[in-house]
């Protein structure tokens, strides 16, 4: 290819990602270091929106919801989701169907995928999960203001609709393992959880942490299903990060626009820290190949 085919080819990508993603970075670092009003120009006040944001237990308690919630979150997606990539792996014709019928939760919008979850645990809708819970249990379960049943509550919703992506990326990386390799491991011997652990796991480690890495990037920046799912999120600390940014600069008439801006560098290099290892192991994973 030539170089002006070349740039005429990229130019136009360049350009719209300096406009969507460099631009709007610049724009948040620097309002990070000043206090910011809507409609009046920004007063430079150094790092003050960085330790106003550090000693506030609110944004601590926002770190812990979200950390814990990307944690429990992740490692279900990665061992649901190749349980599940393995069992539709092994259809035949109706792959496609159950295929199609899985990834429904996937491509509904957070907040109306949240609002429909919602009502599985509403006694006011019915409520299902919650009356089969409550009847076995024999306890009245307050899913949206008790902390721990909402964080079980937010738990599930983002399992339920962030599995099938990890399932569908799974299962394409299953279909590139050599045949060779699982029956050369049956011939030696090896049961159906060795050869998934010893020959299947390891031929696609990189795949499994292209899911982690994208789902570590999704479930920390939960803000939409925390709309209808936990209303009282503030009250009773389940507030993710994203949550406490926009309560923050936009809640009381964007007068913390600085403060939020701080604290979305803060996430930003949050997201650089959990994110590292996978990206390493990844990078390790290709030099390999």
């Amino acid at each position: 290819m030539r170089r002006r085919e070349f740039l005429a080819l990229v130019t136009p990508s360049v350009l719209v990602m300096g406009g969507l993603l460099v631009l709007p970075l610049y724009r948040t670092v620097e309002w990070s270091l000043q206090k910011v009003n809507y409609g009046v120009p920004g007063v430079f006040v150094g790092l003050d929106n960085y330790a106003r944001a550090l000693s506030d237990p609110r944004l601590g308690q926002a770190v812990l919801f979200t950390v814990g919630l990307t944690a429990a979150v992740v490692v279900g997606i990665i061992v649901l989701g190749y349980g599940l990539a393995v069992l539709v792996n092994g259809l035949g014709r109706a792959k496609p169907w159950v295929l199609g019928v899985l990834l429904v939760s996937y491509v509904i919008p957070h907040v109306v995928g949240a609002v429909m979850f919602s009502w599985l645990f509403d006694a006011n809708f019915g409520g299902v999960v919650n009356y089969l819970v409550s009847a076995l249990s024999g306890q009245e379960i307050l899913w949206f203001t008790d902390p721990w049943p909402n964080r079980v509550l937010v738990a599930l919703n983002t399992l339920w609709f962030m599995l099938p992506f990890a399932m569908l990326v799974i299962i394409a990386g299953l279909q590139g393992v050599p045949g060779e390799l699982i029956e050369a491991a049956r011939i030696d011997g090896a049961t159906g959880w060795g050869t998934h652990w010893h020959v299947i796991i390891p031929s696609i480690r990189g795949v499994l942490g292209f899911v982690a890495i994208i789902s570590i990037m999704d479930v920390l920046r939960t803000y939409d299903q925390l709309v209808a799912l936990s209303p009282a999120a503030e009250q009773i600390g389940n507030e993710s990060i994203m949550l406490y940014i926009f309560n923050v600069a936009f809640q009381d008439g964007g007068q913390q626009l600085g403060l939020g801006s701080a604290v979305n560098v803060l996430l930003i290099l949050l997201i650089v820290v959990l994110l590292f290892p996978f990206i390493r192991g990844v990078a390790k994973e290709a030099r390999q190949a």
